[in-house]
């Protein structure tokens, strides 16, 4: 046996002994295929179901506008609902009647008197204290304490100036003042201006009948048979008197300048051509303009 041999086969033997000892082999199985991507349409569905789950977890709050709570808490929203209520009532009404309105009359003491003493400084309350074992009252104070036609009346002929009354400001404390102006109005007793858009009464003023002077019937009918001159004729007649009207603007024309053109000047210090031909050409030169 050859060396070549020999070693070939020592090799097959060395191959044999480590196959043996290899337990685990590593298969290779089929790819694996990736999950397909969602198509647009379903990963936008899946997107708004998980934000409606998500809003559907949260409160309902605006959050630019506070808490709803259906009655006013701080004391003075109180007090606006307390003027308010004054405001629509013709009798002046008890303290215990503003607690009764506003729904407050289980509240403690220091609250209620705190709301006592806010009404009773505030500009827009009167407050008529306790009198003869009668309860002090409150009522509204409007700009002008005038609820009824004859203060009306009354208000408008004690002023010293033809100010007149503005409507708005009669509504404050008044809210029918409006039916009263108009009764008022129809009787000759008051002299009104109203707004063009809604004819709602703007300005009131006192219509004093001694004022009224009545014309006769003929001084009427001479007055009505001057005949007016035409617009423009009177205008007319005092420029054929050399006079000009006073709401006309005397125009006074200037004379206009003729702009002569001016004339052209021969050029000078030019250079003499043609000076072999002076006994041939004939000279022009006194034509040129």
């Amino acid at each position: 046996m050859s060396y070549l041999q020999n070693k070939v086969q020592s090799f097959n033997a060395n191959l044999g002994t480590v196959a043996g000892k290899i337990s685990n082999k590593r298969t290779i199985g089929p790819p694996v295929k990736p999950a397909p991507s969602p198509t647009p349409s379903q990963a936008s569905d899946s997107t708004k179901n998980d934000l409606k789950r998500k809003r559907a977890d949260l409160p309902h709050v605006p959050f630019s506008q506070p808490a709803d709570t259906g009655v006013g808490q701080h004391i003075m929203t109180q007090v606006t609902y307390a003027i308010d209520f004054l405001k629509h009532k013709d009798q002046p009404q008890t303290f215990p009647a503003i607690l009764q309105y506003l729904s407050v009359q289980t509240r403690e003491e220091s609250y209620k008197n705190a709301l006592e003493k806010i009404l009773i400084r505030h500009d827009k309350v009167n407050h008529e204290p306790k009198r003869d074992g009668s309860p002090a009252v409150f009522s509204f104070r409007p700009v002008h304490n005038i609820r009824s036609s004859e203060s009306l009346l009354h208000y408008l002929q004690s002023q010293r100036d033809a100010q007149g009354l503005s409507v708005k400001e009669l509504r404050d404390g008044w809210p029918s003042a409006e039916d009263a102006i108009g009764r008022l109005e129809a009787e000759g007793r008051l002299l009104v201006t109203r707004n063009k858009k809604d004819n709602h009464a703007r300005m009131v003023w006192p219509n004093d009948p001694s004022l009224n002077f009545e014309i006769d019937e003929e001084f009427k009918q001479l007055w009505h048979k001057i005949k007016l001159p035409e617009p423009g004729a009177l205008a007319d007649e005092l420029e054929k008197e050399g006079l000009t009207p006073a709401n006309k603007h005397r125009l006074i024309k200037k004379p206009t300048k003729t702009q002569e053109k001016p004339k052209r000047k021969a050029r000078a210090g030019g250079k003499t051509t043609n000076v072999h031909m002076a006994g041939v050409l004939k000279d022009f030169s006194h034509l040129k303009k």
